[in-house]
């Protein structure tokens, strides 16, 4: 029986949202630049978190969850310029923002316990 990921699956399922996203902005928003780089973070947090599952060490471990941890940031900073700029509407942007930061805090946690597991 497969074990349940949290982290796995609410990485994937932002990425899912992410990509939605990204169908819209350059369909009904003609807009290419700031949508691809929300587009390869926001895919890119759930990749990594993939990466750390089939890690092979914890410090390789520790180490791929940090590069998702920087993405969802990296994505954060992206989803709040497509918002300040107009390109989202305050309801799509309140919908989507707290996933991302659900992400962080997730992430965050996983990373500080590992570490602290190290001594």
């Amino acid at each position: 029986m497969k074990s349940h990921n949290i982290v796995q699956e609410k990485s994937y399922a932002f990425a899912i949202r992410i990509v939605n996203l990204y169908k819209y902005l350059c369909h009904d928003k003609k807009e290419f630049i700031l949508s691809k780089q929300v587009f390869r973070s926001g895919t890119s947090i759930g990749a990594n978190v993939e990466e750390a599952i089939g890690s092979v060490s914890e410090k390789d471990f520790i180490h791929k969850l940090s590069i998702s941890y920087k993405e969802a940031r990296e994505t954060k900073y992206w989803l709040r310029l497509l918002h300040d700029t107009g390109y989202i509407q305050d309801d799509a942007f309140e919908s989507i923002i707290p996933d991302c930061e659900e992400l962080l805090k997730l992430i965050g946690s996983i990373i500080k316990t590992m570490k602290s597991k190290q001594g």
